[in-house]
């Protein structure tokens, strides 16, 4: 009997800890004290209490730090080590600066303006209302907090995610709307795309071009001269993506993808996921049929182990790359609307293989 999968665990986003880490913070100024930990309230009300990896104070500040454990989530930040500096100012509430690793916003289109630090609204609202939190309960009144937040290694792991491209510069975002990571929910994902598209969007670009990543965002903008903001990679939610150009006004979209992630759109998948979807070879064999493909590719079609390998089969039937643009197109279109589309098929050396759009229209 195979071995029941373990439960997945869950962990906390950048926000949660940088909270956590300022709690810590603000109770070694107030106490004059070293703490071992610290207990913050998620959004939805939990109680969490986060080890403190570093703790230490003196008369006019107080730093903590937490490592971040985003569970068994794939995430660029997990164990990096959110740090909080917490001092007192002469402006009332409580007002943020960014310390090394964390990033800079420089481009409209982001929750937060260019010129302040990545520290998105949520966990902006989590430390205020922490601090305000420790403020009461140590009888300090109402008065103005400095909070800065640091990612010792941020700058490198920065590299790794969509930041450079969306003009938030030397350093990574504090994100979290919840406080809590969902293993493999790819929600952090899915919000970086989004937050791409408006960005964009909030450039003026009226034309975007979908990517799924380096390789087929590098055949689109040798096809499309575009600004580089206009190229914005989704992995693989195509749906979201699509839906998303739709409601944030985007007037045209192009999507430039290899064979193996376009056949799972063409399918009718939103995500193209391993997890998600699998490739239809049954659809595949129906396309090569109407291209005009013989029995023995059909055949061949049928127990092949990859898109790819469908692909050399019919190197020849021009006619199968067409089709399978269009049903993309067909299924790209129920999710995007009235917008103009265009489908591009590319190889794995970045040539066209396919194409569809109704250039009519656009």
């Amino acid at each position: 009997m195979p071995q029941q999968e373990r439960e997945l665990r869950s962990g906390y986003t950048t926000g949660a800890c940088a909270t956590a880490a300022t709690r810590g913070a603000l109770l070694a100024l107030l106490g004059q004290r070293v703490f071992a930990e610290a207990t913050i309230r998620l959004p939805q009300g939990t109680l969490v209490t986060f080890p403190l990896h570093t703790c230490s104070f003196t008369s006019s500040e107080g730093r903590c730090s937490v490592i971040k454990d985003a569970g068994d989530d794939p995430d660029v930040t997990d164990k990096a080590e959110i740090c909080a500096l917490v001092s007192w100012s002469d402006e009332p509430g409580v007002s943020f600066r960014r310390g090394v690793g964390v990033g800079l916003v420089t481009k409209p289109g982001l929750p937060v303006p260019p010129g302040e630090p990545a520290i998105n609204p949520a966990p902006r609202q989590m430390i205020r209302d922490t601090v305000a939190e420790v403020l009461a309960d140590a009888g300090a009144g109402a008065r103005g907090v400095m909070v800065e937040i640091a990612v010792p290694r941020g700058v490198e792991m920065a590299q790794k995610t969509f930041n450079p491209r969306l003009g938030i510069v030397d350093g990574i975002s504090i994100l979290g709307t919840s406080g809590i990571v969902v293993p493999y929910s790819n929600a952090a994902w899915v919000a970086s795309v989004i937050q791409a598209i408006d960005v964009a969007a909030a450039q003026g670009c009226k034309h975007l071009v979908l990517t799924v990543g380096g390789r087929s965002e590098r055949s689109a903008q040798a096809i499309y001269a575009l600004p580089e903001v206009a190229f914005i990679r989704i992995g693989p939610f195509f749906g979201p993506a699509l839906k998303h150009c739709r409601t944030a006004g985007i007037e045209r979209v192009s999507i430039v993808a290899m064979i193996g992630k376009l056949a799972k759109f063409a399918g009718g998948n939103e995500s193209v996921h391993s997890t998600a979807s699998r490739q239809d070879f049954d659809f595949l064999a129906r396309l090569a049929a109407q291209a005009g493909a013989d029995a023995e590719v059909l055949q061949r079609i049928a127990v092949a182990n990859t898109a790819q390998e469908v692909a050399q089969l019919l190197a020849n039937q021009a006619v199968f790359f067409t089709l399978l643009c269009e049903r993309a197109w067909e299924f790209g279109r129920s999710l995007l609307g009235a917008a103009c589309l265009d489908i591009v098929l590319v190889g794995i050396n970045g040539e066209v293989m396919g194409r569809h759009s109704m250039a009519s229209a656009c």
